[in-house]
């Protein structure tokens, strides 16, 4: 679309017009009953199988990190009633050149579509990228985080958002509770799941990996003698998380390892997971690049 401009007095009228003289051909208007729309709505309420991978993407903030760290894209959604913003304009410019199949829809099944306030008219469905832990790049400093059966999307989606903010190289899914497409946890993650590396793998393979390339092992522990401020986390680290419920799992104290606490000085015995996990990580990850020395 050229000469974007400010479309808050358009009427719709209007806006198909514009809309269509640009792009006639590389969109198709769909109802509520089309299969578009109700593979999407599936993918929200994550209750079937889904090979391919997907993710639903919305808004201007996510669209943009997609775009940004190339995602492939299946699906791009507009709404023309909620297309306002010369940056949804813009978005749509580029998605019209990568996605594989382009949709109208009306403003009732954007709605019944859309789970953010202020989307802005525009969603997309991507597919997530594969990793295996040969992909991994590893350095003299590397830090990953190893989640063993974390269960709640959220609290993996706020983990992986830290473990971006803190620069580590990648996170490892160990007997993995949630789906890493669950819309619960891209939203939490604010994208950031679109640039970390994120394997999934069972632990012998974890093992083999890890030894392999000389990591130290560090697990959290509520029972651990050794403060997490206490160590260097100089060289490879791997950091372990044990899940909401049961902790680390067995396989990983039969490991050489280290364990860390954080001490509590109130009445609670233990932080969420995704509290804990920044913790550690922004620790290990400044010791580590030399930031802070203590």
């Amino acid at each position: 679309m050229e000469n974007f401009r400010d479309l808050k007095d358009y009427s719709l009228e209007e806006k198909q017009k514009l809309f269509l003289d640009s792009y006639g051909d590389k969109f198709k208007f769909c109802g509520r009953k089309s299969r578009v729309v109700d593979r999407i709505v599936t993918l929200n309420k994550n209750t079937k199988p889904n090979p391919e991978k997907l993710a639903v993407i919305e808004g201007i903030w996510a669209l943009d990190l997609a775009l940004k760290y190339n995602l492939a894209i299946k699906y791009f959604v507009v709404c023309l009633e909620k297309i306002h913003s010369i940056e949804s304009q813009k978005l749509i410019d580029e998605y019209v050149k990568v996605a594989e199949e382009g949709y109208i829809v009306s403003e009732k099944v954007f709605d019944s579509l859309s789970e953010k306030e202020n989307s802005q008219g525009v969603l997309a469905v991507c597919y997530m990228q594969n990793k295996s832990l040969e992909d991994i790049y590893v350095t003299n400093n590397s830090i990953v985080l190893i989640l063993d059966g974390l269960e709640i999307p959220g609290n993996v989606g706020t983990i992986i958002r830290s473990a971006d903010a803190t620069n580590i190289d990648c996170i490892i899914i160990n007997n993995r509770k949630t789906r890493l497409n669950h819309p619960k946890l891209i939203r939490s993650s604010m994208g950031a799941c679109f640039k970390i590396p994120i394997v999934e793998a069972d632990f012998n393979e974890i093992k083999t990996w890890l030894n392999k390339n000389n990591f130290k092992i560090i697990i959290t522990d509520t029972d651990a003698k050794a403060s997490y401020y206490e160590l260097s986390y100089k060289g490879r680290v791997a950091i372990v998380m044990g899940s909401e419920k049961y902790g680390v799992s067995e396989d990983f104290y039969n490991m050489e390892y280290t364990g860390v606490s954080i001490p509590m000085l109130g009445d609670c015995d233990s932080l969420n997971v995704g509290v804990a996990a920044t913790i550690l990580l922004y620790e290990a990850s400044l010791k580590n690049k030399g930031f802070i020395k203590r």
